[in-house]
């Protein structure tokens, strides 16, 4: 006993003499620019959606979508959460990795068991070897024993193994919040669309009525003799046309509908939307306070997943190194020993025994060379996965802010399209009226000025698309320091 006291000392140097092998984590360099290139230069003004960032500035917050104040929207969005199923798929994903940080971490730690036996045998008279003067009949073996195993993680494989697990984890945290983001940009992007369907629907209904006004109209003047048959069908052909439309619009609208249903954990049928037809004259589009690009490495939860699987990859280099090197493993057992129940916990029987072991690999026909030539590779790999969700990233800003950028300029172009089509009809209206123009005329100025008068609407729901967008590029109100205490 006194001698196994004697390795404790030189077990407790081995501890504090061990070491990690295998390269230190260094975060690599993304491929980014000083600026981004569609950023506006005139700061004064807001329409595209952007301002540059200032050190007073109030960034993105987590409930993104109140910047377009909308009641409507918000109530909706406060359903994803705790009613998304693919949300909860995610989640449960992550709770599954932070779990595994436990399991890793129990290796740091001895592993302790007992297993108690009672049995009797009585060895053969007959049994080859054996002399049968030897044969008696039967003993008892009652045991007890208690066992302790403990690898002493010299080469830093535990340590590393803990280290990867914790940065799959991170991974994994940063996973579920770009599921919930993407959900959350997808439901602000189906909302729009309704409200967008909602603005087709009005103004196809408001088209129809005028329709059916001319109509009447062309029917009157057939009856007087101031028209012919083909004025009374060509109104009724545009007409019809424009019920078409009506009808597709709200296929379109309860797609949508349909759509939003299932983001918040409804059936279809569980969820009807007030029609709110989307305002073209005012549109809530919010200012985004800008960032630099470097910056946006912090904000992406996809580039902060990207980031942190680089990390366990690093990690993995380094188990696969720690493989060339001796285990040294601690292992003890105590516990009582007895012929019989009678004397099985009696002082007698008491037993134990304790010593360290070493064992090294000499040969392994590559196994271990393969296997760290894989986790170089696979460490390549996450950092040029790393690097082009980076430039992935960059670009769907630089995107969005061009598109918010020159989609500004195309709805005023098509705001005074539209108006001069409106003012074209009323014209060919009013000679048609005083008998100065052929009905054809009027149908063409119809159908013009409904294509703009659509056109508007789109453009809007176009702009809204990009400015969600955008805000999903940008991270909307995450960073990377959520993660970095798991």
């Amino acid at each position: 006993m006194n001698r196994s006291l004697l390795l404790i000392p030189g077990i407790t140097l081995l501890l504090i003499a061990g070491c990690k092998v295998g390269p230190n984590y260094k975060q690599p360099a993304a491929i980014t620019a000083p600026a981004f290139k569609e950023a506006p230069a005139d700061t004064s003004s807001a329409n595209d959606g952007w301002r540059p960032g200032q050190p007073s500035d109030q960034t993105l917050k987590g409930d993104w979508w109140r910047m377009y104040q909308d009641p409507e929207l918000d109530t909706l969005e406060a359903q994803v959460n705790d009613a998304n199923q693919t949300l909860k798929i995610a989640e449960a994903n992550f709770r599954s990795a932070r779990a595994a940080i436990g399991f890793a971490r129990s290796s740091e730690a001895p592993t302790v068991g007992v297993g108690a036996s009672a049995h009797t045998m009585r060895e053969s008279a007959n049994e080859p070897y054996f002399y049968s003067s030897l044969a008696n009949n039967g003993g008892g073996d009652f045991t007890l024993p208690l066992d302790l195993n403990y690898e002493i993680d010299l080469w830093g494989r535990i340590r590393r193994g803990v280290t990867a697990a914790r940065a799959q984890a991170q991974a994994s945290a940063a996973d579920m919040e770009s599921v919930r983001l993407s959900l959350h940009a997808e439901l602000a992007t189906d909302y729009f669309g309704l409200r967008s369907a909602d603005g087709q629907e009005q103004l196809l209904d408001d088209t129809i009525k005028a329709y059916e006004d001319a109509v009447q109209l062309t029917r009157d003047r057939f009856n007087g003799g101031l028209a012919v048959t083909s004025d009374v069908t060509q109104a009724e052909t545009q007409l019809d046309q424009a019920r078409v439309q009506r009808t597709d619009a709200e296929v379109q609208r309860t797609q949508y509908e349909h759509a939003i249903a299932v983001l918040i954990g409804k059936p279809p049928a569980a969820l009807t939307i007030p029609r709110s037809p989307i305002n073209i004259q005012a549109p809530q589009l919010p200012v985004v306070p800008g960032l630099v690009p470097s910056a946006l490495l912090e904000r992406r939860p996809d580039i902060a997943a990207a980031e942190r699987r680089m990390a366990a990859a690093n990690e993995q280099i380094g188990i696969a190194k720690a493989a060339y090197y001796p285990t040294l493993s601690l292992s003890a057992l105590v516990g009582m020993e007895g012929t019989s129940a009678l004397n099985w916990f009696s002082w007698p029987s008491r037993l134990w025994a304790v010593g360290p072991s070493m064992s090294e690999t000499l040969f392994d026909g590559g196994r271990r060379h393969a296997v760290s030539e894989q986790a170089r590779a696979g460490y390549d790999a996450t950092v040029a996965t790393y690097r082009q969700t980076a430039l992935e990233a960059f670009q769907q800003v630089e995107d969005n802010l061009a598109a918010l950028r020159i989609l500004e300029t195309e709805r005023k172009q098509q705001q005074r399209a539209t108006a001069e089509a409106l003012e074209s009809l009323d014209t060919f209206q009013a000679r048609y009226t005083g008998g100065l123009e052929l009905y054809l005329q009027v149908v063409t100025s119809q159908t013009v000025a409904l294509a703009n008068q659509r056109n508007d609407i789109e453009l809007m729901h176009r702009q809204l698309d990009a400015s969600v967008l955008l805000i999903k590029a940008l991270g909307g109100g995450w960073d990377s320091h959520q993660i970095s205490k798991l």
